[in-house]
């Protein structure tokens, strides 16, 4: 290989890694030297440490700053002199094998440093965060540790299998994120943790801290290995009182808190504790994550990566015995169970009817085109209910929307009817045979047709009484021996685990069953809907996620030539009740004039096909 060819080939691959650092910060590559360097192909996400390029950068020249940037392959300098640049350029680029599994580094100069650098350890604290460093002494480490160690160690398996856990005092179940409290443990919480008491008081009174308990009842010791961690919770506020403390033992570890779309790291020095009290205790979730090194923030302002080591964690708490009465509801268990357990009822029928003209058929006729150009393919199993029929039958299609079923089946009669003028005149437009009227008063004399769906109606509707009378002008226009189907949401979004075509539309659906965002749904977006002078307030769901509540407003967004200038113009409120698995069922059976033939689940809906007797 000539060496013309190998300088073209380092050409080649500097000039790749020049062109992804240009696009991700926004700066430009110098062909002239200049004061800033980039290291292009080595940073924190290769395993490259600031110890390890200042060892290596500072026998060739002087260094004003160093910036690693985190989750990137690449670092900046800014040098001295342009000498200085000039030096560790030639020293280093296509020399220096401080990459990844000591692959050889490429740098460039560049006209200028990236503007802004996302650096998370220049946040502040959450509120009541407070951590003591040195909490214990190494002595006292050596105690506290020989002390548990006496004790049995339990291997938990599932979530726990990567770390080793005890309990003292009440078993803290993962999951739940609470204990037993009629389950206390035969083991006690060690006496030679009674050294941090009298001390913990101490702190608390030179820092104003205020603290809802001095000695507490359960304790939680987990012992990681490095690369393991903990996911993201926060401990149930109606479980434990005010403080948690964590005492960390053996390593340095990174704890991330979260609140929302806010992250802030926080460095847990071996032998501190950690208080997490007030704000950061109940509105902010913490966990660990599975990292073997840390990006941390060195004595010089700079990041760098520290790499863990064995670590225990002792997790003190005090048992409440009562409801929470915290003033942060939105991860409040005692808060969202009162919201969950709050149905929506309204006083009466023309409340109901007042919801669904305002959230419902009013909304319908506003994004009627829009609605109609994401409604074009036929539903597989619906299809294959009205083909089931045979030459000549009567097909009704009860909420036809843009009558995509209308054409499913050419050898029978299909009719659809629709509230909506906007998608009425979709189907005129599209030669549809439809008409107007209201799902609960269906101008079609009884027993005329051979097949009635409802594809998606009923779960509009906002009482009971109002969805049982749907399913009644269905079993009353059917003829004997005809056949209905049912299609409605379901609350539940998964079956047998897997997600709905609703759900996986949405890359970032947490995999647990509630996401901090769905638990934020609940207590952050309502609104209030006024009828005769009465006030009531309904969830606005987040599209793409499980739901919270059977009663909700889900979005709809306009979008292309139909959304106005206004953008909270563009989205409108659809009212909806989510059925329960089995609630149609039972819906069907107080209809005394038809059988239940057949019930399923069809990718987010609950479904049933019933007979006229």
């Amino acid at each position: 290989m000539t060496q013309s060819y190998k300088s073209k080939k380092v050409l080649r691959k500097q000039q790749r890694c020049i062109a992804i650092v240009e696009k991700d910060c926004g700066v430009q590559a110098s062909e002239t030297p200049t004061r800033n360097l980039a290291i292009l192909n080595a940073g924190l996400s290769t395993g490259l440490t600031e110890e390890l390029v200042l060892t290596t950068v500072n026998q060739h020249g002087a260094i004003n700053q160093l910036f690693m940037l985190p989750n990137k392959s690449y670092c900046f300098l800014e040098c001295a002199t342009i000498k200085d640049a000039e030096s560790i350029y030639e020293t280093l680029h296509n020399c220096s094998h401080i990459g990844q599994n000591e692959a050889v580094v490429y740098l460039s100069y560049f006209k200028e440093l990236p503007t802004a650098i996302d650096n998370k350890w220049l946040l502040p604290l959450p509120n009541g965060l407070t951590i003591l460093p040195n909490f214990v002494t190494p002595d006292e480490e050596a105690l506290l540790l020989t002390a548990i160690n006496n004790k049995t160690v339990d291997t938990v398996a599932g979530e726990l299998k990567h770390r080793q856990v005890q309990h003292f005092g009440y078993e803290f179940i993962y999951g739940k994120n609470n204990v037993d409290i009629n389950r206390p443990l035969d083991k006690q919480i060690p006496t030679a943790c009674d050294i941090l008491w009298p001390r913990l008081q101490l702190e608390a009174e030179k820092l104003n801290l205020k603290l809802d308990w001095k000695i507490p009842d359960q304790l939680t010791v987990n012992k990681y290995a490095p690369g393991h961690g903990i996911p993201s919770h926060v401990d149930t506020h109606s479980a434990f009182l005010d403080p948690i403390l964590s005492l960390s033992l053996q390593s340095d570890v990174v704890m991330e808190f979260r609140r929302g779309n806010e992250r802030v790291p926080v460095l847990l020095p071996k032998r501190s504790l950690l208080i997490m009290s007030g704000e950061s205790r109940y509105d902010w979730m913490h966990g660990i994550t599975p990292h073997v090194y840390d990006v941390v923030q060195s004595s010089n302002g700079a990041l760098t990566l520290s790499k863990r080591t064995e670590r225990t964690s002792l997790t003190f708490r005090k048992l409440r015995r009562a409801p929470c009465n915290c003033n942060f509801p939105t991860l409040c268990d005692t808060h969202i169970e009162k919201i969950k357990t709050t149905a929506t009822t309204f006083v009466t029928e023309d409340d109901a009817a007042n919801l669904e003209e305002q959230n419902v058929h009013k909304v319908y006729d506003e994004i009627a085109n829009h609605f109609s150009e994401t409604r074009h393919t036929p539903w597989p199993r619906v299809a294959e209910f009205i083909d089931s029929f045979v030459i000549g039958s009567v097909l009704l299609d009860i909420g036809c929307g843009n009558g995509k079923y209308l054409h499913c089946n050419r050898n029978i009669l299909s009719i659809g009817c629709d509230r909506t003028n906007g998608l009425l005149n979709v189907c005129v437009g599209n030669n549809k045979n439809a008409f107007r009227c209201d799902c609960l008063n269906v101008p079609v004399r009884s027993a005329s047709v051979d097949a009635c769906i409802s594809i998606a109606v009923i779960h509009h509707l906002a009482t009971e009484q109002r969805r049982l009378a749907a399913v009644k002008e269905m079993a009353r226009v059917l003829r004997k021996g005809g056949r209905a189907l049912i299609y409605v949401w379901a609350k539940d979004q998964k079956s047998g685990g897997n997600k709905s075509s609703y759900l996986r539309q949405n890359k970032a659906v947490n995999k647990s069953k509630v996401t901090e965002d769905q638990q934020r749904q609940l207590t952050a977006h309502t609104v209030e809907l006024q009828s005769n002078d009465l006030t009531y307030n309904l969830p606005v769901h987040t599209n793409r996620t499980e739901f919270q509540q059977q009663d909700v407003l889900v979005p709809w967004k306009l979008k292309g030539a139909d959304a106005p200038i206004n953008e909270h113009k563009a989205t409108f409120l659809r009212y909806y009740h989510v059925f329960e698995e089995k609630e149609l069922e039972a819906l069907v059976a107080k209809v005394e004039e038809v059988d239940l033939i057949s019930s399923y689940y069809d990718q987010g809906n609950h479904c049933v096909i019933f007979e006229r007797k």
